[in-house]
């Protein structure tokens, strides 16, 4: 705390310290009476009313203090002695819990003292001097003891400050916790915003790798393919470089496809056909491929049409970069339950191992082709499984499609 946030308080204690001393010099006292005590009643109020705001609880321990002070010494009341409602209110509206409790248990146990210690000659003349005689007269068509002005005084001094405290509290908490949870609402919509973004940003990569990946691996298949055409096999040449230009073109139009999804733009989903497109493009670009389908084929919701798609394309696309060029691509397709898609190609030798051996492969060290295929499949509640084969070498990937989409 600075001074800047005591600025108010003590400019409230001066206000009630010159009212007090004010108040002091204009009460008539006998010669023989000191006026010290209505000073230093003046100068107690002042310092409560400035200490209620930042230390309510010292501001109510002193209160006590003072007021056990004034019933044994005897002390005139004096009408500066109403900031007491503001150490009330204090309390209740920055008090601690403890501080809130204490300080409602109180004013009842305030309000007995001062009917069992309180002389009522003294407790009238408060009242003339506060310009609260009619109080009485009011009070008095109830009861005609004095202790009930004191109990309808108290509760108007005390008892209402301290229940505005308490309603200010809850008020101000209340629009506290409203703005903590638009805040709170307001960062996990942020943070799901920013989920998004990555995600579409992952999938715009994974799509535009797999695009980009097969129809490259195809061209770049197709090209060396054309290394070993006769000089005069010009019609071969065409053939290759019309092969070239047919999957130049459809990748083009899929990474605009691509780019059109993700901007929002309707784009159609890649239908089951294309997956012999898929086939055949790679025969194209003069590899060996051996198809087979098992099972009659299904409908499939456009998105797992795509994941089907996506996945066949990685796998021919690992399959012509990685694979030996004079051996066969294998592709099964199985129609039972799911869609399984399994695509086995030959390799170099590895390492030696037994024979038979299969070793299950997780990722390929600085690619993303087969991350991106389990993430698909993973998306959609499918699997992939890769494994190398020691005897032959060869290398097979096998993907489970759903035929209906999760709910």
């Amino acid at each position: 705390m600075t001074w800047r946030s005591w600025a108010p308080d003590a400019g409230a204690a001066a206000g009630v310290l010159l009212l007090g001393l004010y108040e002091a010099s204009t009460i008539g006292t006998e010669p023989t009476d000191s006026a010290w005590p209505l000073v230093l009643t003046a100068v107690a109020m002042a310092a409560l009313v400035g200490l209620s705001r930042h230390l309510p609880g010292l501001a109510l321990a002193l209160t006590w203090v003072f007021c056990a002070l004034q019933v044994a010494t005897g002390t005139q009341l004096m009408v500066i002695e109403l900031a007491l409602g503001v150490v009330a209110f204090g309390t209740a509206r920055w008090g601690s819990p403890t501080t809130v409790v204490l300080s409602a248990v109180s004013i009842p146990a305030a309000a007995v003292i001062a009917v069992v210690w309180i002389a009522p000659d003294v407790f009238y003349t408060a009242l003339d001097a506060a310009g609260f005689r009619t109080l009485v007269y009011q009070t008095s068509h109830f009861s005609d003891r004095w202790q009930v002005s004191a109990a309808v005084l108290g509760m108007a001094v005390l008892g209402v400050p301290w229940l505005a405290g308490l309603a200010l509290r809850f008020s101000v908490r209340e629009q506290q916790s409203r703005a903590s949870q638009s805040a709170a609402e307001a960062e996990r919509d942020q943070a799901e915003e920013i989920a998004r973004l990555r995600a579409e940003q992952a999938q715009l990569a994974r799509d535009v790798h797999d695009v980009v990946g097969h129809s490259l691996a195809v061209i770049l298949a197709q090209a060396e393919s054309a290394q070993y055409l006769d000089d005069a096999d010009t019609t071969g040449l065409k053939r290759t470089m019309e092969n070239i230009a047919t999957s130049a073109r459809t990748s083009l139009d899929d990474v605009r496809q691509v780019l059109a999804t993700t901007a929002g733009a309707a784009a159609p989903a890649a239908r089951h056909a294309d997956l012999d497109s898929l086939v055949e493009g790679v025969r194209a670009s003069g590899n060996e491929v051996l198809s087979s389908e098992v099972g009659t084929p299904q409908p499939m919701p456009p998105e797992l049409e795509v994941v089907a798609f996506r996945v066949l394309q990685e796998m021919l696309t690992n399959a012509i970069k990685h694979g030996r060029r004079d051996q066969p691509v294998r592709v099964e397709r199985h129609w039972e339950g799911d869609l399984r898609i399994e695509v086995e190609n030959g390799v170099d030798p590895g390492p030696a191992a037994g024979s038979g051996e299969t070793q299950p492969i997780q990722a390929v060290p600085g690619g993303q082709g087969l991350e991106g295929m389990r993430s698909r499949l993973t998306a959609v509640g499918g699997r992939l499984d890769v494994r190398r084969r020691t005897d032959p070498p060869r290398f097979t990937a096998t993907a489970w499609v759903p035929l209906r989409s999760r709910p």
